[in-house]
């Protein structure tokens, strides 16, 4: 038998119609309400509705997650279980499983068309930077026959997401509380709630990190909100539209096996300072071959500035079509291409949520220190390089291959 933490009995007793799930690393948040969403199918009349933002194959990633709890319960024989969805053969109700983001862009315009949904689970709920498509989808939850639930799994992020803003901020309640609030509960809970649950050998890392980084304990163990990454960098960016002002350039940054490779557009707009700026691919374990694939069907033939450290490898993708410079490298050249982009206003296309990650930790080695550290700077980097390529070269705008 699996008991739940009484904390997210509120997911099925109260009667709110959002319920936002917050907590550190271990909490147990999303086996709970995953076991939970399980039970609920056992009433006639639900279709529950369960995103992430990248959901690329549910049978894979997710699914067997609920199985899991299936099961461990012994119900196996009452569940009809497909490649995305989970139907409930004793009540008819059902979970459907969904990505927001696809390849070609969002789906939004298919899941806000979706019939009788009752519950909307938005699982890695901080991966949904954009408010709107969170709009779109929640207006879709409109079942009439059963009660209607939106609910928001979540690692607190920085106070700047809109999450934040939305239900604590505007709300004036505090992170880290369990209460129910104009129509809002809040369940919180940190991996002291599921301490049964836990190794011995985690909970000595856990230990580790308390004593040595009390501040990432807070965040990521307690599940605190950050205001911002202590140090950040870049200040200057917003999430927007997309525009191209001209041609554009695009960056490249290597990592393969250990670091993600990644590949970013940038679009300058010198007349009102403005740097566009949008995530193109940020993937780990890429070959060269499989590099360059991503790169032509991105950019195409516009221009591309590779990290340079590996010219070899630049000569290989350029070999398979892509035209692609090297990065100007140098003494000063990390801190130059910092303080161009620092002098103008960044906009982050909204379905970038890798480079919004980085920009919102991207700091300083130390507080009065002009020494960046080397993490969360994939697509920085590759920005540094596009960008600091085209402001130094004045045949800037002519990025086309002959």
């Amino acid at each position: 038998m699996i008991e739940i933490n009484k904390k997210y009995s509120p997911i099925t007793s109260s009667d709110s119609r959002y319920f936002i799930v917050t907590g550190g690393r271990g909490s147990g948040k999303s086996f709970s309400v995953n076991l939970l969403l399980v039970l609920l199918t056992y009433e006639a009349g639900h279709t529950i509705l369960f995103t992430r933002f990248t959901l690329a194959s549910a049978y894979i990633s997710i699914i067997p997650e609920f199985i899991d709890k299936i099961e461990t319960l012994n119900i196996e024989d009452d569940f009809h279980i497909t490649k995305d969805e989970i139907i409930n053969k004793r009540s008819g109700s059902k979970i459907l499983f969904k990505g927001i983001k696809t390849s070609s862009g969002d789906q939004t315009a298919n899941l806000k068309s979706l019939t009788n949904v009752s519950t909307w689970v938005m699982d890695e709920a901080e991966e949904l930077v954009d408010e709107s498509i969170f709009d779109k989808i929640d207006l879709s939850v409109r079942n009439l026959k059963q009660q209607n639930r939106v609910i928001l799994i979540l690692n607190p992020v920085t106070k700047e997401h809109w999450i934040y803003s939305r239900f604590f901020e505007d709300k004036a309640i505090m992170g880290g509380t369990n209460t129910t609030k104009d129509n809002i509960t809040y369940i919180h809970t940190t991996y002291l709630d599921n301490i049964d649950n836990l190794s011995e050998s985690y909970l000595n890392q856990i230990e580790t990190i308390k004593s040595r980084r009390p501040d990432k304990y807070k965040h990521q163990m307690l599940g605190g909100w950050l205001a911002k990454a202590e140090g950040v960098i870049f200040s200057n960016w917003t999430i927007g539209k997309f525009k191209k002002v001209g041609v554009s350039v695009f960056g490249q940054d290597y990592g393969f096996a250990s670091d993600e490779s990644t590949l970013v557009e940038t679009n300058i707009d010198n007349r009102n300072r403005i740097i566009y700026l949008k995530e193109c691919f940020y993937l780990k374990g890429l070959t060269t071959t499989q590099i360059a694939e991503l790169n032509l069907k991105h950019a195409h033939k516009d221009l591309i500035v590779g990290d340079s450290a590996e010219p070899r490898l630049l000569s290989e993708i350029k070999a398979k079509g892509c035209n692609i410079v090297k990065a100007i490298k140098g003494q000063g050249s990390i801190t130059y291409g910092i303080s161009l982009l620092q002098d103008y206003d960044l906009i982050v296309e909204e379905n970038s949520i890798n480079l919004i990650k980085e920009l919102n930790n991207y700091s300083w080695l130390e507080k009065k220190s002009k020494t960046p550290q080397d993490r969360f700077n994939h697509l920085i980097d590759a920005i540094r390089y596009s960008v600091s390529y085209q402001l130094q070269n004045p045949n800037r705008g002519t990025y086309y291959i002959s």
